[in-house]
């Protein structure tokens, strides 16, 4: 068979044309499947964790929350240190614990201006301190501490060294020059210290917050303060990386209209505390028990 210059020229450009089609097609596929894959991506928010009880209970709430309206969930266990820094670097979505004004000043003051930080707090009764078991009946007061050094060994059994708390007691240390070491661990390491110490009636002094169960389970006091180092009130606040806001606008609403009184942390605790093994089904219930105070966040 015999082709023209004219025919050779036509079929070639019907060939480029078909082959031209098939690349703009697989292109697309690519465009379609890159667009998937962010989607899917932004349906997964990742929530810090701390090993506090207050803490576990907040975020074990939201993850029900947010996955009954149809969000993946990531829970990431970080330190609050490593929590601040990924909201700034954009790879962590909330940290749901910021407590404020005195606690975590070093770290709002470090990431106000990469963080979004909220304005009004979702607890406004935290209380933060020195606490020694009750029965320490001549132990009142941070200055009483030195001329009792020996009773607890010069030791002040901490936690997690990057909580702004440590930090702060570190300050406590300086202000009113204690003789003491502050033993870094964790919470949990602290927490069975305590409890171990107060079974036994023998001494022990600590950092610790209200809300706490500790306080359920031993009877403790908080030492006062005279120089005001801890602050006074302290106010729970969330912080959010700069753009979550515009990602997920009403997950940002929702959260931004949470608060809970005392009674309600509390409850809420308690829930996630009985079922330990699954603190997602305690929140889950607490929910159930409290869908009026839900809605009002979620509306």
């Amino acid at each position: 068979m015999r082709f023209s210059k004219q025919s050779l020229l036509i079929l070639t450009t019907m060939l480029l044309l078909v082959l031209a089609a098939c690349s703009e097609s697989d292109s697309s596929d690519d465009s379609d499947k890159e667009s998937e894959a962010s989607a899917e991506d932004k349906d997964t928010i990742i929530i810090g964790q701390i090993n506090w009880p207050e803490n576990i209970a907040v975020t074990s709430m939201w993850k029900a929350l947010l996955e009954d309206e149809g969000y993946d969930v990531n829970l990431k266990l970080m330190e609050m240190g490593p929590q601040m820094a990924s909201l700034a670097e954009g790879d962590l979505d909330i940290a749901p614990e910021v407590w404020l004004p005195v606690q975590d000043k070093s770290y709002y003051d470090k990431y106000k201006d990469e963080a979004n930080f909220e304005e009004d707090p979702w607890y406004r009764n935290g209380i933060v301190g020195l606490a020694v078991p009750e029965y320490m009946e001549d132990i009142n007061s941070i200055e009483d501490l030195n001329a009792n050094k020996d009773k607890f060994n010069g030791d002040i059994t901490g936690f997690e060294p990057g909580a702004g708390t440590m930090k702060k007691t570190k300050e406590v240390i300086e202000d009113y020059d204690l003789d003491y070491n502050l033993i870094e661990s964790s919470e949990a390491a602290m927490i069975a210290t305590i409890q171990d110490k107060v079974d036994n009636k023998e001494p022990v002094v600590a950092p610790l917050w209200k809300p706490h169960d500790i306080f359920s389970k031993a009877d403790l006091k908080f030492l006062d303060d005279p120089q005001k180092t801890y602050g006074e009130t302290e106010k729970i606040y969330m912080a959010s990386r700069d753009e979550f806001k515009s990602d997920y606008e009403n997950v940002y609403n929702w959260m931004s209209n949470w608060e809970l009184t005392d009674e309600q942390l509390g409850d809420l605790m308690v829930s996630v505390q009985e079922n330990e093994d699954a603190p997602i089904k305690g929140a889950e219930k607490w929910i159930e028990n409290n869908q009026d105070v839900v809605d009002e966040w979620m509306n």
